[in-house]
């Protein structure tokens, strides 16, 4: 039971640290963007939310600390505990050791082994004379191997103890670190959200001019998915009616000029199926559309976190990146449809059923029909409208219904 324990232990503490290299990562890449937006004036709300997301981390980073160490300590405990049984074990194996050479020291002048072997009345009786002999030398041995594997492994777990208490020293002072720059991070926010208050007249009019772009990219947006859906399911009807097979997992929907919300939805060859089948099974898993980045502007309807007066209409997330950062393609899938909408150039990708769009991308590296894969370049993303921020807006569809990226994208 002990030995199940420790190696679940194990495998718990193989995940612990990887979660906390990642989040450790994590960290590292907010810092880097946070030192680029400290020294631009225009970048105050984006590193706010920079901060917002770094103190996040930190304090997840903390949590899974604790974690580490609470483990270690458990994990030290039950090491004690086999040592102590160890000790037990040697000792009993020790004494009885002891016993067995103290009788063959106080009969080694009655008989010697050949004359007690000879003296035998009958061959019978010679014989298990001499297999008492081999089995008594044999159990000398093995009680010997024993009890030097025994002092092995006590030794082995005395090193494992000394090596916990090392890593958990370390383990705290890295916490420590870690909550000093905990409340760095806070006072930062702080004073960053008293000089917005100062300017919040003017953030508002800036964000609500914003929020406007936005609104008209996202119809533009909306109609291209739409536009897609409905020219997918004539290509495949046309297809049909000259006798070509096709899978169809839904009525087609009807006309090019479909309304951005309806429930229209896209008829799917039997490779498309599977493509979809795929797509579907990796939720929760998909690979971030940038390398390294912090995300600024979460899914959803809500008020601003910093300028509450305005109201947040995003149907994707928006990630800040360094300058030069490219979009990668979150799955595999065809390139249907590279727009320019307002100025802003966007990428849309079919999964099956399901579209990915990438927008805000400055130049382009695919072309509409093509196959890309997972973690394939598409695109160099552009500096944001109302900052000097690099910014990738992202979003995810099922035919005509807007989706929450959060819940596809694998956790950071």
């Amino acid at each position: 039971m002990a030995i199940g324990q420790a190696d679940a232990q194990t495998k718990s503490s193989g995940q612990l640290k990887k979660d906390k290299q990642n989040l450790e990562r994590e960290i590292a890449n907010t810092q880097s963007l946070l030192k680029k937006t400290e020294k631009n004036q225009k970048a105050s709300l984006q590193q706010i939310a920079v901060l917002r997301q770094q103190i996040n981390n930190r304090e997840k980073l903390i949590t899974a600390l604790n974690d580490e160490i609470l483990q270690m300590e458990e994990q030290q405990v039950l090491n004690q505990e086999l040592i102590q049984n160890l000790q037990k074990k040697l000792d009993y194996m020790k004494a009885d050791y002891a016993q067995v050479v103290y009788m063959a020291y106080r009969n080694r002048r009655l008989m010697d082994k050949v004359t007690f072997i000879l003296a035998a009345d009958d061959f019978s009786q010679m014989f298990r004379r001499m297999r008492f002999y081999t089995v008594f030398s044999q159990n000398v041995r093995s009680q010997s191997e024993k009890i030097k594997k025994t002092q092995e492994e006590l030794a082995k777990k005395n090193d494992e103890i000394i090596a916990l208490k090392e890593t958990k020293l370390q383990l705290l002072s890295g916490k420590e670190t870690e909550i000093k720059k905990l409340e760095i991070d806070r006072r930062a926010k702080t004073k960053n959200a008293e000089q917005l208050k100062k300017q919040s007249q003017q953030l508002s009019a800036e964000l609500k001019a914003k929020q406007k772009k936005r609104k008209e990219i996202e119809a533009a947006i909306q109609r291209a998915v739409a536009a897609e859906v409905a020219a997918a399911n004539a290509k495949r009807t046309a297809a049909s009616n000259k006798g070509k097979t096709s899978g169809s997992t839904t009525k087609p929907a009807s006309g090019g000029s479909a309304n951005p919300r309806s429930t229209a939805t896209v008829s799917l060859t039997p490779e498309e199926k599977t493509l979809n089948t795929s797509f579907i099974n990796n939720k929760g898993k998909l690979p971030w559309p940038v390398v390294k980045g912090a995300k600024v502007s979460d899914f959803g309807h809500y008020p601003h976190p910093d300028v509450p007066s305005v109201m947040i209409e995003n149907h994707g997330i928006d990630i800040m990146v360094d300058a030069g950062s490219t979009a990668r393609a979150v799955f595999e899938g065809e390139v249907t449809g590279v727009l320019d909408i307002m100025g802003t150039k966007v990428v849309m990708i079919r999964h099956g059923e399901y579209i990915t769009v990438y927008q805000n991308l400055s130049s382009v590296s695919v072309k509409k029909g093509a196959k890309v894969s997972t973690k394939q370049s598409i695109g160099t993303i552009a500096k944001s409208a109302t900052s000097n921020t690099y910014e990738l807006h992202f979003e995810v569809w099922r035919n005509t219904s807007n989706l929450n990226p959060n819940e596809w994208l694998a956790r950071r």
